[in-house]
């Protein structure tokens, strides 16, 4: 049930001066997309009347079947901080319908909702935080991106070197002027690499969040003459950006995953939540690491998880319990980078958590020595596997895995699978920089 009406949207966009509103929604790989409307067309798509042509929107639908409707959650209404103070400009974010009216099983956050519909039916909420990585870089004459930056600040720099400070401190303004809870920002390790935090909060508004986040930390810096990028791995030999993501179910207003009698204080769900997404990981991994250039960031030595363990005790495998219990009891999922589609990614690891409930899985036991550390032979000893190594790879795990394909449902795991393919074969055909530096002279 919304909290807003449509009448006290249709009021505050008269009493705020908004003359243009953004209805917003994601195509199939989490790109934002809008149509714009000016306000007196406002009422009209408050009524579910906005329409667009689905066809121009890659994994969406045929040239013959193309009428799509925009259907706004109220709720999500929000004025754009950094546009004129007149003639303001707004925002909606949409779910995408039929003409018939029943959803487009194409829409990423029907899938997520799908999925969520699930937890509630199992008396579940789920609850997400994201740590959100990104970097800053300079752009040329021409305004084009580049990989170079100024800034040569490390892990928790002041502004002495870190010549990001005072973006991030105007990307915190606005987001909290857009409701926001932003709970802490730093530099992070890699020179030009930051992380902002916000809060919690449940799962579709935090795939919103992160969408709306994407949106404001890209504006901010293009105003400070700067390129944000959500890359995974920009620039090679330094730490790429990830996107770990901290997650619960909450019961009757209580943290599901909290056992004050369990030595790791973890109940009987959060062993099998984790057990269920230890169980499917390597077929969730194409949709939580999406791009060829997702696994130049997922290999040892650089931070990154690639080893399929859990520990409450360090951060070498790849779910890690944080120190927090009681109400702030969960588990933290590392891999997942900020190029994924935030919709898909907690759609598939939700179900593969409520899978593993459903089956009363147990995890394997915690491993709480370095992996990076150990040898091949020791991992194979602990039965400690690995990620997938590459995209093509990820694909082919994700089309093993039955729950993946159920929850994405048929629409969006077809044409997924197409796309990722299609990357993949047209990454493979190039010759690289490399080849040529390497072979040209000397073969």
């Amino acid at each position: 049930m919304s909290k807003l009406t449509k009448e006290e949207i249709l009021k505050m966009a008269r009493e705020n001066d908004v003359r243009f509103i953004r209805m917003q929604f994601t195509d199939l790989f989490g790109t934002l997309k809008n149509v714009a409307i000016t306000s007196s067309q406002l009422e009209k798509a408050l009524n579910n009347q906005c329409m667009f042509d689905g066809s121009s929107i890659e994994g969406f639908v045929r040239i013959e079947e193309s009428d799509m409707y925009l259907y706004p959650d109220y709720d999500s209404f929000t004025i754009f901080p950094w546009r004129p103070q007149q003639n303001k400009v707004a925002r909606l974010i949409c779910d995408v319908y039929r003409p018939n009216k029943q959803p487009f099983e194409g829409d990423p956050r029907y899938i997520l909702k799908r999925a969520l519909q699930e937890a509630a039916e199992m008396g579940f909420s789920f609850n997400v935080g994201p740590e959100c990585e990104f970097f800053l870089f300079q752009t040329d004459a021409d305004g084009k991106p580049t990989t170079i930056t100024s800034d040569k600040g490390g892990y928790f720099d002041l502004g002495t070197v870190d010549n990001g400070e005072n973006v991030r401190r105007d990307i915190t303004l606005v987001l909290e002027d857009m409701g926001f809870e932003i709970e802490a920002s730093h530099h992070e390790v890699a020179y030009g690499q930051h992380e902002i935090d916000f809060k919690y909060d449940e799962a579709l508004r935090t795939a919103d969040k992160i969408e709306t986040f994407k949106l404001v930390v890209r504006t901010i810096a293009k105003h400070h003459g700067l390129h944000a990028t959500f890359m995974p791995k920009p620039i090679f030999g330094i730490n790429g950006s990830g996107m770990h993501v901290n997650m619960s179910l909450c019961r009757d207003g209580k943290n599901a995953f909290a056992d004050p009698d369990d030595p790791e204080g973890l109940s009987k769900e959060a062993y099998s939540f984790m057990a269920g997404v230890l169980a499917h990981i390597r077929g969730i991994t194409a949709i939580t690491n999406p791009l060829v250039n997702s696994y130049k960031r997922l290999v040892p030595g650089y931070e990154a998880p690639v080893y399929i363990a859990w520990s409450a005790k360090n951060r070498s495998p790849l779910i890690r319990v944080p120190a927090a219990r009681g109400s702030g009891t969960r588990i933290e999922l590392r891999c997942p980078d900020p190029s994924c589609n935030p919709y898909l990614a907690l759609a598939v690891i939700l179900r593969a958590g409520l899978n593993g409930i459903k089956k009363g899985l147990t995890p394997p036991a915690p491993v709480n020595q370095n992996i990076f550390h150990m040898t091949d032979e020791q991992r194979k000893a602990a039965g400690i596997e690995s990620l997938p190594g590459g995209l093509k790879r990820a694909v082919e795990a994700m089309q093993r895995d039955g729950l993946v394909r159920e929850t994405l449902g048929e629409h969006i795991y077809n044409q997924y699978v197409l796309a990722k393919n299609k990357e993949w074969d047209e990454y493979r055909v190039l010759v690289h920089p490399w080849e040529i530096e390497h072979y040209l002279a000397k073969f």
